[in-house]
């Protein structure tokens, strides 16, 4: 009997066929014959103890023009469904919370789940840098403007962003004499109440912003470097950066050897890190991307590699 998978993912009809990493992989999957199910976050529910979801049959084609097809819905304990990506973008908000419980429940109830649900919620993707501090920049996790304000003096050219986005968005570089530095901190924390990271600046970042993809905390030997448009700061490819797949350095083979038996712990088993120079600066486990990049530049399969991943854990 062949495997069932749902993915709980943003509207389908909404994403970038041409770069999406969770098409890539749902096309991975079919082509082993596995059967498909599309879920929408807000399709997740509890009822007497048990997780359910209301899902739809799913067909993925690779045509940038017709990229899925989708059948009947139905409702089902998650318990029928052998593997259940959690592929949600941030914002990581209370009610992305509220599915790693349902999901978490599910995964109790006998179906995987990738990436696994307590994980998801403990290993935020700013934050989590900081249990491998010999990896990172210079960096500050705080809502106080003074001491935000003591860590940008000290080290003179700070990167500052939310802990919840992603694609470069609040991302900003500041300086001691930026004259919107208040109004930069005070939005960002709202006057003091919300957790922001600050890392010193990394020249290094002109070379760009290495992606490298670790499944099962294996990376895989190949990044994307995503190098800044002129002018901006930010190499996110949403941003506007350009991708450039470049071989993992030693500095890079060396920081996934300290993180990646971690992330196998936790069962974290498809991750993004970032990697500026010689720095981690951010973790990613929500639902990473770059894979299409990758492998249109290098002779390499990575989703299926991720699909042999599962099926070894089911």
């Amino acid at each position: 009997m062949g495997v069932s998978l749902g993915v709980v993912m943003d509207p389908i009809a909404d994403i970038h066929p041409a770069k999406d990493t969770t098409l890539a992989m749902l096309l991975s999957a079919q082509q082993r014959g596995w059967k498909l199910y599309y879920i929408r976050q807000n399709d997740l529910h509890v009822r007497d103890g048990v997780a359910w979801a209301r899902m739809q049959a799913l067909n993925v084609h690779d045509d940038l023009s017709d990229w899925f097809t989708l059948g009947e819905s139905i409702s089902t304990p998650l318990a029928d469904i052998d593997i259940v990506l959690m592929r949600k973008d941030p914002p990581f908000d209370i009610d992305y919370i509220y599915s790693t419980y349902i999901l978490e429940l599910a995964q109790q109830q006998g179906t995987l789940v990738a990436n696994d649900p307590e994980a998801l919620r403990d290993c935020n993707e700013k934050v989590y840098t900081a249990w491998f501090p010999q990896c990172c920049p210079e960096s500050l996790v705080a809502a106080n403007n003074e001491l935000l304000i003591e860590f940008i003096h000290e080290h003179k050219d700070v990167i500052v962003k939310p802990l919840d986005g992603m694609g470069g968005a609040s991302i900003f570089r500041v300086q001691t004499n930026d004259a919107n530095l208040a109004v930069i901190l005070e939005t960002l924390t709202q006057h003091g109440h919300k957790q922001i990271m600050a890392q010193r600046y990394i020249p290094e970042i002109i070379h760009g912003d290495k992606r490298i993809i670790l499944i099962d905390g294996e990376p895989i030997p190949y990044a994307l470097a995503r190098i800044p448009a002129e002018g901006e700061t930010r190499a996110n490819l949403a941003a506007g950066g350009q991708g450039k797949g470049i071989e993992l350095s030693a500095r890079d083979r060396w920081i996934c050897a300290e993180i990646g038996p971690a992330l196998k712990e936790q069962g974290l088993l498809f991750v993004g890190i970032d990697v500026i120079g010689d720095y981690l600066t951010e973790i990613n486990v929500t639902s990473p991307t770059g894979v299409r990049e990758i492998e249109k530049q290098f002779d390499i399969d990575i989703c299926d590699q991720f699909i042999s991943c599962l099926e070894s854990h089911l």
